[in-house]
């Protein structure tokens, strides 16, 4: 069982900028969102956290693993936010005043790409982590493309401090939850 956590908040997404492989720290309120997503995991046994290397990854998956008392692993890069290129730092609004009509601008990432480098990651730990029950604290964007592939469908938002679940099958991955609910299946 793999549990994918969206870092805690920063001060660019408090003001809703496109922040992407941007270094961003924590700001308070992601710090307390880490200590949240503590005790949303307390209740399951985990064996390691690992993260992307960007700092607002990390230090959510350092407090999270102080937290349960587990040992930071690594970090992936394939698990860096999406590049947002030149919208690096900008709004949407912004975005669109720069871009108008444009879903695609200089230096943006494919979200094909995004979905390759998300099921890879989740690949890689699987492999580097066999059997185990690890904890990857990630991206918004990242996790949400990811997991509306493996699912078939189309997610909403991923929640600064949500806990989402997936698990490796014989089959295929099975995405369990998405921000701490519980995946209604569609016939």
């Amino acid at each position: 069982m793999l549990s994918l956590i969206r870092h805690g908040q920063t001060d660019w997404n408090a003001a809703g900028r496109m922040q992407g492989s941007s270094d961003i720290p924590l700001n308070d309120t992601g710090r307390q969102q880490a200590r949240e997503a503590v005790e949303v995991l307390r209740d399951s046994e985990w064996d390691i956290i690992v993260s992307s290397p960007l700092q607002r990854a990390r230090e959510t998956a350092q407090i999270i693993a102080d937290g349960l008392g587990l040992e930071l692993g690594r970090s992936y890069d394939l698990l860096i936010e999406r590049h947002y290129g030149e919208g690096e730092g900008l709004t949407k609004v912004e975005i669109d005043e720069r871009w108008p009509n444009s879903t695609v601008y200089p230096g943006l990432e494919s979200l094909h790409n995004v979905v390759e480098r998300g099921i890879a990651a989740l690949n890689e730990i699987t492999h580097d982590y066999p059997g185990k029950k690890v904890i990857i604290v990630c991206h918004g964007t990242i996790i949400r493309y990811t997991l509306s592939e493996l699912a078939g469908r189309d997610f909403d938002q991923i929640i600064n401090g949500s806990v989402s679940t997936v698990e490796k099958l014989h089959s295929g991955w099975c995405v369990h939850t998405v921000n701490g609910e519980p995946l209604k299946r569609i016939d």
